[in-house]
């Protein structure tokens, strides 16, 4: 494909993207300093403690909900449902559940350099940033 063409990345076409337990995502780009696909999540499902780096993701929500757990000893959260957006700074350890009794999907485009998932054991292993 020539430099700077357009292209479409289909729904058959999203590819496995940096696994975190209790969660699914799909990578459909993945650039030098950008990563877009789709996070699933099943109903009632936790994901285990993750953060991305030097990436800032936006999320945003098309089904289910998404409950982000965050903050010191994991202790704050905040809710979203289908038309929200979830804004995820640079190495913020958190952990997404789905509370909705149907399976959650939100779109995400992250922005920065690196690679793009890290796993921790805890919220309290959040990184210098």
């Amino acid at each position: 494909m020539a430099e700077g063409s357009v292209r479409r990345i289909g729904r058959d076409g999203l590819v496995p993207g940096g696994g975190t337990p209790g969660m699914r995502r799909r990578e459909a780009v993945a650039t030098d300093g950008m990563w877009a696909g789709l996070v699933e999540t099943e109903p009632g499902a936790t994901s285990g403690w993750h953060h991305h780096g030097e990436y800032e993701s936006t999320l945003h929500v098309v089904s289910g909900r998404m409950r982000m757990e965050f903050g010191p000893d994991g202790g704050q959260t905040v809710e979203a449902g289908p038309g929200d957006f979830l804004y995820v700074p640079p190495y913020a350890v958190h952990r997404e559940a789905n509370p909705s009794s149907e399976p959650g999907v939100a779109v995400v485009v992250r922005a920065g350099r690196g690679e793009p998932v890290f796993n921790v054991e805890g919220p309290d292993l959040s990184p210098p940033g």
